[in-house]
């Protein structure tokens, strides 16, 4: 069959590789900009992601039978756009903009029951914002993802340029102004087909503290106990139909606090990046997610059986030196526990959000315990 994937960097390399596996004929749109699916599809187009309409002609002239991508939030738009228009599986495209946009969310939320922060649209820095709000506040761009330009402000006269910045890196040339929850942070990882919805797993989030919240590992299982692993996906999935979700993978990501309180932060209908959805849940559950997605878009049953046994399993990106002297001792300890690795030579410039990071390390191993020490203990 032929399936048409949005994007060409490294976040969907496994879903080519899996498609070309899995038989069909890859068909990959994006920007040329030597990006590994360029040379690794079949066919290739050189058409920018958001140009949704040249793509869409395209697909017709083709003659696909699926379109879908994962990891990227700005490929959604696309997506549903080409998919509804040909009758093909995907989410419709009225829930585009309550999956991309995080002010349409939380006002999707409010009017949904679902708990969330509140939060406030702002178009420019010298915005309203109320005197009687309580600090510290979040604030970040609309429809960007990767801890791009978010910065958590702790007084009034911080909030203009925290703004101004969020607005410099939105594509609607919007940023929200949102309540701090405080609490530990996780994703949900969850696959919906013809709106029945299915939890695969719950990742537990490490970041960086102070005014950066770039993720720093992950980790499944999460260890979360039975109570509260059915509370946070009950609390997901009826907010997965509150957004009107219906088709392919999500990502949810919230915070659970001291008291056991979860405040939804957002949830994009596609998988989650950071190797999250392409690796860990295949190996912490035994279940092909990247292979599941395919199948819905193509419009057939997804197989959630597993295909391999499940174990432990954890990334570690590399910030800083830190990072490394963990990598050398997983190293010399358990070399057996790596699974895959990017390690730069040395350590150059400033991280400033998810792009920026120097490399990671995929472990595994038979238990969640075993992985901990490898796995950050504090904030920086």
């Amino acid at each position: 069959m032929k399936i048409a994937i949005i994007g060409a960097s490294y976040l969907q390399e496994p879903l080519i590789l899996k498609a070309k596996a899995m038989g069909h004929e890859t068909h990959v749109f994006a920007w040329e900009a030597g990006d590994p699916g360029e040379k690794m599809a079949d066919y290739f187009y050189p058409i920018s992601i958001i140009e949704k309409d040249r793509i869409l002609e395209e697909c017709k002239r083709i003659g696909i039978d699926g379109i879908c991508s994962i990891a990227s939030d700005i490929a959604v738009v696309t997506v549903n756009y080409v998919a509804e228009a040909m009758g093909l599986v995907a989410n419709p495209d009225s829930t585009t903009l309550r999956c991309t946009n995080k002010s349409a969310m939380r006002e999707a939320f409010r009017l949904g029951g679902d708990p969330s922060p509140m939060s406030i649209k702002v178009l420019s820095g010298d915005a309203e914002i109320p005197d009687d709000i309580k600090y510290p506040l979040i604030v970040k761009p609309s429809d960007r993802s990767g801890s791009r330009a978010v910065k958590l402000v702790h007084k009034k006269e911080e909030i203009p340029e925290a703004i101004e910045d969020a607005i410099d890196q939105s594509f609607a040339k919007e940023a929200v102004v949102e309540e701090y929850v405080t609490g530990q942070e996780y994703s949900v990882e969850g696959l919906s087909y013809k709106g029945v919805h299915k939890i695969l797993q719950i990742t537990r989030k490490f970041t960086c503290g102070g005014n950066r919240f770039i993720e720093t590992a992950h980790l499944e299982p999460s260890g979360l106990d039975t109570e509260m692993y059915k509370k946070v996906e009950e609390t997901v999935l009826h907010a997965l139909v509150t957004l009107g979700i219906e088709n392919g993978a999500s990502h949810s990501e919230l915070r659970i606090d001291e008291v056991g309180n979860i405040n939804l932060i957002e949830i994009g209908a596609r998988m989650g990046g950071d190797c999250i959805g392409s690796s860990l849940v295949e190996l912490s559950t035994g279940i092909d997610y990247v292979r599941a997605v395919i199948d819905v878009a193509l419009g057939n049953t997804p197989c959630l059986d597993p295909v391999q046994k499940a174990s432990a399993a954890a990334i570690r990106y590399i910030l800083d030196e830190k990072d490394m002297e963990v990598f050398n001792k997983l190293s010399a300890e358990h070399p057996e526990y790596i699974l895959e690795s990017s390690v730069p030579d040395r350590i150059e410039g400033i991280v400033t959000d998810s792009s920026t990071r120097s490399g990671y390390f995929i472990m595994k191993a038979d238990s969640s315990d075993e992985l901990l020490k490898y796995l950050p203990t504090e904030v920086r």
